[in-house]
């Protein structure tokens, strides 16, 4: 619910693309086009990290550090 702010980006350790959907979502909130894009990443996103296992999950984000899909 809030991949459109980016926290999901925080609890991983990935502040500055988490800072960046967060600006994103806030400063284009009046405009309907980057919040649309923001929900998008978002829910694309979630659905990458509950699809992982748990070994590729942690290889992926926690040792490579990958910040985009």
């Amino acid at each position: 619910m809030l991949g459109t702010l980016g926290v999901h980006k925080f609890v991983l350790g990935l502040n500055s693309s988490g800072a960046i959907m967060l600006a994103v979502s806030i400063f284009g909130a009046c405009l309907y086009l980057p919040i649309l894009a923001m929900m998008t990443i978002g829910m694309i996103e979630g659905i990458i990290y509950l699809s992982k296992s748990d070994e590729d999950f942690y290889q992926t984000y926690a040792v490579q550090k990958k910040e985009w899909f």
